[in-house]
């Protein structure tokens, strides 16, 4: 089976309304040009708004039964029968996540993932905003195949990749906010973001698609130049399409039935020994305390 991904790279503007339209439309554009399974950025109907700490930002939480951004891209997916994983900002009842919702090609609803790893620092404050996702890793059965899902500052965890390769993800995506460091501008960490993907492909034998950001957004208390910089890798690592800090769809076509023969091939999985994991299961890297 072959399958045309593509990755959004777009800057947003305050308007969440327009914002929403300025996807739909890039998705229509990559559906048009064949893509299949289409991903957005992170958080894309609104600016980052994580770069400060405001109350008054928790208003643009919604439900997942309400959120126009689901609703829009429900309605696209199914009239343009494409796969589409779709980030939002989820309110449910007290609590907040930041979530994704992938939606298979006829619009029926595969299923909710919450981000489990939440990062706090200078330009990054979003524990104020989420609660630690409680769903687990997720893998998804779309028209187009299976999909392994994460969110942004879980892309730094080989062992989301790990699990989401060992439940049969076939394509590894992340949707993800990253630029500039506010607190030290000398800092460019996109080469290390892009490698550490890279890495989660390598030792999966899984293709990885990122879609990031463009764009200066300016808070009150910081600004980011977030770094562009999607791209879409091979089951090796390689990057097979890169993006730099403009705005741009990038695509790729990846034949899903030869990817699967390569992983049985290699014996990665066969060769595993889990039972000498333990350590993996505790903080300081101790199977026990004595």
């Amino acid at each position: 089976m072959r399958v045309k991904v593509a990755a959004i790279q777009m800057a947003v503007g305050e308007d969440e309304t327009d914002n929403i339209a300025k996807a739909l439309h890039q998705v229509t554009s990559a559906a048009d040009a064949g893509a299949q399974i289409i991903l957005l950025q992170e958080l894309f109907s609104t600016p980052y708004f994580c770069k400060d700490q405001n109350p008054d930002f928790l208003t643009l939480a919604q439900s997942r039964e309400s959120h126009p951004a689901l609703l829009a891209m429900q309605k696209l997916a199914r009239e343009r029968e494409v796969v589409l994983p779709v980030s939002f900002f989820e309110r449910a009842n007290n609590a907040f996540f930041n979530s994704l919702v992938v939606f298979d090609a006829d619009g029926s609803d595969l299923g909710l993932y919450r981000k489990a790893h939440i990062p706090d620092g200078p330009g990054y404050q979003e524990k104020f905003y989420f609660s630690p996702g409680d769903t687990g890793f997720r893998v998804f059965d779309s028209r187009y195949g299976r999909l392994g899902v994460a969110i942004c500052w879980d892309q730094w965890f080989p062992e989301a990749a790990r699990v989401m390769a060992l439940q049969g993800a076939e394509i590894l995506f992340y949707p993800t906010a990253i630029g500039s460091e506010p607190q030290a501008p000398e800092i460019n960490s996109r080469g290390h973001w892009t490698r550490v993907m890279q890495g989660h492909a390598a030792a999966n034998l899984v293709p990885v698609v990122a879609a990031n950001r463009v764009g200066r957004e300016i808070g009150q208390e910081s600004e980011i130049t977030f770094y562009g910089g999607s791209f879409i890798s091979d089951a090796t690592g390689a990057l097979i399409v890169h993006a730099e800090q403009e705005e741009t769809i990038l695509y790729a076509d990846l034949d899903l039935q030869a990817l699967a023969a390569q992983r049985l091939e290699w014996g990665l999985f066969r060769d595993r020994r889990p039972e000498l994991y333990a350590p993996i299961l505790t903080l300081d890297g101790s199977p026990r305390h004595e």
